[in-house]
């Protein structure tokens, strides 16, 4: 419970009335804790253009595991079982491969851009959505520097920009927090519900937070059959989709656990707060985190746990998952703490503007409001976030383009195409196979996993290109050189190709 910060003597209240009652029971005093809503919808519509206009500009386009689903949904569409045992597959996101079965079928072969599209406007909601859960539980100025926050993460971005999972899956998660928040005690959990649902067939971190909402909405429930169905559909169905498409009802964890190995990637408990603090950090800053755990401090002082319990949950939530891939022996990533990282932006919110909710006379108000002035004359805003993040994304997308150009001309290329009639596509690793397998037919595959005797084999030319393209772990070096009889056949951009054809 708060300590005297909540004094009842009016000298000493911290926070108004009306902040006070906006962070006991958000959902009667949202309005007065948010900007008008003329001016909400004018910038919201701001963000979601401005998703637009990146799409249409930047011409990037999805990451390996997108285009996996992009092929899975197309073979759907075809009435095939998706091949998602192929080698070096990643793991399976059944909305995805819906999501991606739908884009493929509208758009065909644009389906790739449309993805990255979806994605965009997926973060463009994240960053809305971040603002409004700030607003609920902290204040309108706490909640459009948590958005600002999101919005300035070259990580969150970029997984926009590649059309990772990831983007949809947090608008979703960020959205229920931000139901769950505004919401009175006189509704209904569903919409979050919903959402979470949803989301739980994006990625199993939903899960967990799914968990917590059901403990949190139980005892208030009197649906409770209802509300526990709706909470286990999403894994249900997840190992449903599993079972019909490979026999294995648990395929998705234990091909997972499978590919962490060949692929030598950081698993194992051990890791995990290592880990932790250099993949949140990555993700958010570190000037970012340093105020969300300032802003977590004063929270709890000022308005107490109950007050912050969604974005403590969606922390929670994250944690939880993050460990359990390190108990269960997956891949540790940093796509797997963006939930919490989000939280931490929502916080540090908080530490910055977190003195506009407190009453004038309060005597934190000044001290606080210089501090925050403070941190952001010392960069914790403005350049520090910004300037490398951008420039980080600007490089990536741009090679990304370069190599998207490059395979399309190689694939097309008159001789390329001749030349695989005498046999398969391949290429030094798994990285590029499901890029060639959306854009042609055929047989493509990757030279680490066998050697062909005859047909193309695809060469990376520059530096950067060989180390993304031309290495994994576990594979021989010599998958960067032609095998023997095979000659040079084109040259296009970071791309080369050899082919032998007896």
């Amino acid at each position: 419970m708060p300590g005297p910060l909540l004094s009842s003597s009016p000298k000493n209240r911290p926070l108004g009335d009306s902040a006070v009652t906006a962070l006991a029971a958000p959902s009667r005093a949202v309005a007065g804790s948010r900007f008008p809503v003329a001016a909400e919808r004018a910038a919201a519509a701001v963000v979601l253009v401005a998703a637009v206009v990146v799409w249409a500009v930047t011409r990037t386009y999805p990451n390996y595991d997108s285009y996996y689903h992009l092929v899975w949904g197309r073979e759907l569409l075809h009435g095939v079982a998706p091949t998602f045992e192929a080698y070096a597959a990643p793991t399976q996101h059944p909305l995805y491969v819906a999501l991606c079965a739908v884009l493929g079928g509208v758009f065909g072969e644009s389906g790739d851009r449309a993805l990255v599209l979806v994605c965009l406007l997926s973060h463009g909601l994240l960053v809305i959505g971040t603002y409004r859960l700030g607003a609920a539980v902290f204040g309108r100025w706490s909640g459009l520097l948590g958005a600002l926050f999101v919005g300035a993460s070259a990580s969150l971005l970029l997984y926009a920009a590649r059309g990772y999972v990831d983007s949809p899956f947090l608008a979703l998660v960020i959205w229920a927090a931000v139901f769950e928040a505004e919401r009175g005690a006189d509704r209904g959990p569903w919409r979050p519900l919903v959402l979470l649902l949803l989301a739980g067939l994006l990625r199993p971190e939903a899960w967990v937070l799914a968990g917590l909402a059901w403990l949190w909405w139980l005892p208030r429930e009197r649906r409770r059959v209802l509300l526990t169905a709706g909470v286990a559909f999403a894994p249900l169905a997840w190992a449903l989709v599993d079972l019909l498409s490979t026999g294995d009802p648990l395929h998705s964890l234990h091909a997972t656990s499978e590919l962490a190995d060949d692929l030598g990637r950081v698993r194992g408990v051990g890791h995990v707060p290592g880990s932790f603090a250099s993949f949140v950090s990555s993700t958010v800053r570190p000037p970012v985190a340093a105020l969300a755990l300032a802003g977590a401090i004063l929270a709890w002082r000022v308005a107490g746990w109950r007050a912050i319990r969604v974005p403590l949950a969606l922390f929670a939530a994250g944690v939880i998952t993050f460990v359990g891939t390190g108990v269960l022996g997956l891949s540790i990533l940093p796509r797997y703490l963006t939930v919490p990282s989000v939280a931490l932006c929502v916080v540090a919110g908080y530490a910055l503007a977190g003195f506009t909710a407190l009453a004038a006379e309060h005597p934190w108000r000044r001290l606080w409001m210089r501090g925050s002035v403070a941190a952001a004359v010392a960069g914790t805003i403005g350049l520090t976030i910004l300037a490398p993040s951008l420039t980080n994304v600007r490089d990536e997308v741009r090679f990304i383009r370069a190599t998207h150009d490059s395979l399309i001309a190689l694939l097309d290329d008159p001789k390329v195409v001749a030349a695989r009639r005498c046999g398969a596509l391949t290429f030094p690793t798994y990285r590029l196979v499901p890029d060639s397998r959306w854009h042609r037919d055929g047989r493509i595959g990757a030279r680490s996993a066998r050697r062909r005797a005859t047909g193309v084999e695809v060469f990376a030319l520059t530096q950067k290109a060989l180390r993304r393209y031309g290495f994994a772990a576990g594979t021989s070096p010599l998958v960067n050189l032609p095998d023997p009889g095979y000659a040079p056949l084109a040259r296009h951009g970071l791309l080369s190709a050899y082919s032998r054809c007896r």
